[in-house]
């Protein structure tokens, strides 16, 4: 129940039954037995109040309650004595609210994991009663001492970065609808091929072709925030510090439990030259080369893996004219003012 200066005549609150009163579990220290000055006006909550309180006389007390704004903003519960001293203050964890019915905490600043624990469960409580649903806690590494709290409480962890751990709860009975984690990593092939139909191959030092003598093409994962197109020119640059231009997207693969349980999307790119001097990799690579397309496509490897296979005739297909890959177009978006690309094959689509 809100009660915003809400005034009881000759009714003692003491430091249990208002907590109760106020919907909070957690334990608070104990203060004096508080009286409730009188006021005007209001009488509709002394009833109800009135009906959870056993009262006594006692004198001196003032109490008020402000509640928490439309924006989830925790604001605090104070207790106020006439001697200043005797102040009680209880916070709830500030708080956003998100798109989908829940809210969102940006822990920064360092607490005590005791106080954290029962300050997070007086805000679960103010948060089920206002219908929130979902519950997210951003903990920067920093706070690293606040993680058993939360998972005691049921917390769970979310997903991980660097330098922050999101951990995730949700209030409502029955299955949570909560976003999983994100499920794929990206990566990109670069087939590049100059006018000697030679195309750019390496061998790598660390991996599983490690001390093999296989021959590939440079290969590489896209970074957080990167357009595929922009990241398969920094890997051949990377690898080999050829300049490259993208060209189009010739085919993409699909596979499941690649990479620490997630799933795995790779990108086949073909890419023009714009340089053609070598200089390897020193941390990754461990040699490369322009290589006969014949005799890359002769390789015992290449002749046995199937997904190798399919690469060579889709390259021979391009290389005939008789494929088209997707080209990115750039596009807008309802969901984002960043700017972002379409991939799909735009010759056909316009009749080229």
């Amino acid at each position: 129940m809100m009660l915003r200066r809400a005034a009881l005549i000759g009714c003692t609150i003491t430091s249990g039954n208002l907590w109760s009163l106020l919907g909070f579990s957690a334990k608070v220290p104990t203060w004096p037995a508080v009286k409730v000055s009188s006021s005007t006006g209001n009488h509709a909550n002394f009833t109800s109040i009135e009906e959870k309180l056993s009262c006594r006389k006692l004198a001196g007390y003032s109490i008020r309650y402000r509640a928490m704004s439309a924006s989830a903003n925790a604001t605090p519960v104070n207790v106020i004595a006439e001697n200043e001293e005797q102040v009680q203050e209880f916070k709830q964890l500030n708080a956003v609210n998100d798109r989908y019915g829940g809210v969102i905490v940006e822990m920064s600043e360092p607490m005590d994991p005791a106080a954290f624990a029962s300050i997070l469960r007086a805000s679960i409580a103010q948060w089920r009663r206002q219908g929130k649903k979902g519950v997210w806690i951003k903990l920067p590494i920093q706070h690293v001492n606040l993680v058993e709290a939360a998972v005691k409480e049921g917390f769970w962890f979310h997903h991980a970065e660097p330098n922050y751990l999101m951990l995730a709860y949700w209030i409502p009975e029955g299955t949570h609808t909560l976003p999983a984690n994100a499920s794929h990593r990206v990566g990109v092939g670069a087939f590049v091929m100059n006018e000697k139909r030679e195309v750019l191959v390496v061998q790598e030092n660390t991996g599983r072709f490690r001390g093999t003598g296989v021959w590939k093409f440079p290969t590489g994962v896209v970074n957080e925030g990167e357009d595929l197109c922009t990241a398969v020119v920094r890997e051949v640059k990377e690898e080999t510090a050829i300049d490259t231009k993208f060209i189009e997207v010739l085919a993409f693969r699909q596979s499941h439990k690649s990479f620490f349980e997630k799933s795995d999307i790779f990108f086949m790119c073909l890419m023009e030259p714009l340089s053609f001097e070598i200089q390897k990799q020193e941390s990754e690579i461990e040699a490369a080369q322009w290589m006969p397309f014949e005799e890359y496509a002769a390789q015992p490897f290449v002749q046995t893996n199937e997904l190798s296979k399919y690469i060579v005739d889709i390259c021979k297909a391009k290389e005939a004219r008789k494929y088209s890959g997707f080209v990115p177009v750039p596009t807008s978006s309802p969901f984002s003012d960043e700017k972002n690309y379409m991939y799909f094959n735009y010759r056909d689509l316009n009749g080229q």
